[in-house]
Formats: structure tokens, sequence, C-alpha cells
């Protein structure tokens, strides 16, 4: 089984969420900006050079929200021939600088803000739908719903 670690973050901001459209081997879906950890990059280092590479934006890590895992079986993999098992770990975070735009040469083709109300309507990864509910249970101030 290959093993693969890669760190997101949910930027929402005025009723929008800052999203990335995956586009690889023939496969698209809006995602959260994001992607794999490098050598031994810490994950909250990882999730801000990807935001910065696929939307042109600077940001800062807010708090964890929550880690993911999913197994891709091998047939539904682009290449190799064993599962992958994938460890997502979920940031919230918020734009500091920068200038949104595309990512060039890379597995995502446009970054755009989305409004949190058509988010339903689109093509998606499942990774999107999960790091919406970790962030709906996380209050943004941190501090858990009175009983």
């Amino acid at each position: 089984m290959d093993i693969r670690i890669a760190a997101y973050a949910v930027i929402i901001d005025d009723g929008r969420i800052l999203l990335s459209h995956w586009n690889e081997h023939g496969r698209d879906g809006w995602t959260l900006p994001g992607g794999g950890i490098e050598g031994e990059e810490h994950p909250a280092v990882a999730a801000v050079r990807e935001i910065s590479e696929e939307t042109g934006y600077e940001a800062e890590i807010d708090r964890l929200l929550g880690i993911d895992t999913i197994t891709v079986p091998a047939e539904r993999r682009f290449s190799g021939d064993v599962p992958l098992y994938a460890m997502r770990v979920v940031y919230r975070a918020h734009v500091t600088g920068g200038a949104l735009r595309n990512e060039i040469d890379g597995s995502s083709d446009e970054a755009r803000w989305v409004p949190l109300d058509e988010v339903a309507g689109l093509k998606r990864v499942s990774l999107l739908d999960v790091a919406l509910r970790l962030n709906d249970a996380e209050p943004a101030d941190g501090v858990p719903p009175l009983a």
C-alpha cells in the first residue's frame, strides 16, 4: 500500500469559500487549496505553500479542523498497482495578502471564490464535503456552543 499525506485549508470570507479546481488524468472536481507534503515539511507549512501555489494568495493557518483518511483501491488510481492510503490534514485559514490567480503547470487549473450556497451544485471531490462538515462542527472562535 502506498501512503500520501496532504494538507488543505478551508478559507471562508464574506459567505464565500476559496476553492481550487483539480484537473488531472481526465478527472476533475472542485476542492480545497492544498496538496501533498514535501519531504519533512510540517502539514501547516505545506498548506500555506499549496494555497500560494494554487491560488496566488498568502495565508495564515488559524487552527486544525481535523484529519480525514481514505483508501483508494488500486483500480481507481492513476498509476501504481497497489491501493493508496491518503491522510488529509484540514486546517482553517485566512488570506493575508497576494492576489487571486490560477496555478500554472500544476494539478489544478482554476482558483475561485464560490458562494457557500452554490457549493452543493458543484462537481466536487469528497474532501470538500468532509472539510465543510469539520468546519461547521468547529466554531470560528474555537469555543464550542453551550449545551
